[in-house]
């Protein structure tokens, strides 16, 4: 597996495990995951990406 230039949420904070990250992935593709559990990776198209960032800022946790 290659090695990704990962990059935090700018929301992360003072170096928590608490983190969303991305870096670019094969095929014009996005990798995305969480800092707690950074095994686990999302890998989609950067609309469905985009289309995640507006549901995400559209419904904000109550």
């Amino acid at each position: 597996m290659t090695e990704r230039n990962w990059q935090r949420a700018s929301f992360c904070g003072g170096g928590g495990n608490n983190c969303v990250e991305v870096a670019a992935a094969a095929a014009g593709r996005v990798a995305l995951r969480e800092s707690e559990r950074p095994e686990r990776v999302l890998t989609m198209g950067p609309s469905l990406l985009g289309a995640l960032i507006r549901h995400v800022k559209a419904n904000p946790p109550e």
